[in-house]
């Protein structure tokens, strides 16, 4: 049996892809195989020995100590892509509420206290301050082009905008997927400078913490608009406000409410609904309880945002041996020869590495006794060693 911990309410969808006979699943759990987690900080915990893999059901892991995982040889998945509709229609309406400066024309009306007769004029006369724009024509620009970023910037185009998108490191599939007409910037300062609206879609990391400060704000045209459903630290909000005070910006529109900016008359800020949909929910929890599953049954590592990508179909009737060692010279040969010695013809290997990581699958003919495991689990590198008896194909 495998124990699977849950840190949050995980939809039931995906709660369900683990095989009662094969899976416990609970919140209160000691001694897990697995942790599955939305939104609660893990930094703070006290994570058990026996904790073989982790996903977070959705793409930031900014909850999750990643690197004393890696250094645990604990692979960290989660489910990029799942959520990505749910965050390009809020990015839409975003969009147009912009664009149509909806919110503080609803605002508006809500404050009007008169009689009938007095409510018509004062509609009237208040909606020419509302006055917006039409998109088509428009120029938007996406910084980010992973999973979201590429549905925001086709369906823009699909809305009659010019697209500008910036992202040099876009994997080829989401190159392939990207609208034919959408126009490759060159930087994010010439993107910023070409574009009526910003979007930002890139993960929060050392180097794009405020990607947006004040020296790129001054780039942007005049009345611009900014939105960022991505992270609140990738935006340096007080640049922003004093771009919006200054008419710099008509607007801006965020996932993540302040008390400086919750209130500010340009500002839309949004309680972070960006995968809060009951379909974003049940994709990321099914993707990444799929992808828990594939790691403990065979050993498969798929989407881990500090492993490498490393998947070998298991041979038929062999005997897998799962290794995560530093990724340094010489580990494959050592591992090797170690079953070598104690007889075991390997009938299938793959090695990938990332970074620091590097992961070792081998298949061999025969069982592996401890004795084995232990010799490979004493190399000099080593982080963890797993073994998984007559291992087949795995079922969904």
């Amino acid at each position: 049996m495998y124990r699977i911990q849950t840190l949050n309410n995980i939809s039931p969808l995906g709660l369900d892809r683990f095989p009662r006979n094969l899976y416990e699943v609970a919140s209160e759990l000691s001694r897990p195989d697995a942790v599955m987690v939305r939104s609660a900080d893990m930094h703070g915990l006290d994570l058990d020995d026996t904790i073989k893999a982790i996903g977070r059901a959705g793409a930031g892991v900014n909850n999750i100590p990643v690197d004393r995982m890696s250094e645990r040889g604990v692979p960290v998945f989660n489910a990029p892509g799942a959520n990505a509709n749910a965050v390009k229609e809020l990015v839409l309406a975003g969009l147009f509420l912009a664009a149509r400066n909806i919110v503080q024309a609803w605002d508006y009306v809500q404050k009007l206290d008169d009689s009938e007769p007095g409510l018509k004029k004062k509609v009237e006369a208040g909606k020419k301050q509302f006055k917006g724009v039409e998109l088509p024509g428009r120029t938007i620009g996406v910084v980010g082009l992973g999973a979201i970023g590429v549905k925001v910037a086709n369906t823009a185009r699909d809305l009659g905008m010019n697209v500008l998108g910036y992202d040099p490191g876009i994997t080829v599939s989401n190159a392939w997927r990207l609208h034919a007409g959408v126009e490759q910037a060159l930087s994010v300062d010439e993107l910023l400078s070409r574009s009526d609206f910003v979007s930002i879609h890139v993960p929060l990391v050392e180097a794009t913490e405020n990607l947006i400060d004040a020296k790129r704000l001054r780039l942007m045209r005049q009345q611009a608009v900014l939105l960022n459903f991505s992270r609140a630290e990738i935006v340096d909000e007080a640049a922003v406000l004093e771009a919006l005070d200054a008419d710099k910006l008509s607007s801006y529109v965020c996932d993540f409410p302040t008390m400086a900016s919750k209130n500010h008359p340009k500002v839309v800020s949004l309680p972070h609904l960006g995968a809060s949909t009951d379909e974003a929910e049940d994709n990321c929890a099914v993707m990444v309880a799929d992808q828990i599953r594939d790691y403990l049954e065979v050993g498969n590592v798929r989407n881990s945002v500090n492993f490498p990508e490393t998947i070998m179909p298991p041979t038929d009737g062999a005997h897998r041996i799962c290794i995560v060692n530093a990724n340094v010279p010489n580990m494959v040969g050592q591992i090797s020869s170690t079953l070598a010695r104690h007889e075991l013809n390997i009938a299938d290997l793959i090695n990938k590495s990332r970074n620091q990581i590097a992961y070792t699958l081998v298949d061999v003919d025969t069982e592996a006794d401890e004795a084995v495991l232990e010799e490979i689990r004493g190399i000099e590198g080593v982080l963890s060693v797993r073994y998984l008896n007559a291992v087949s194909e795995r079922s969904s």
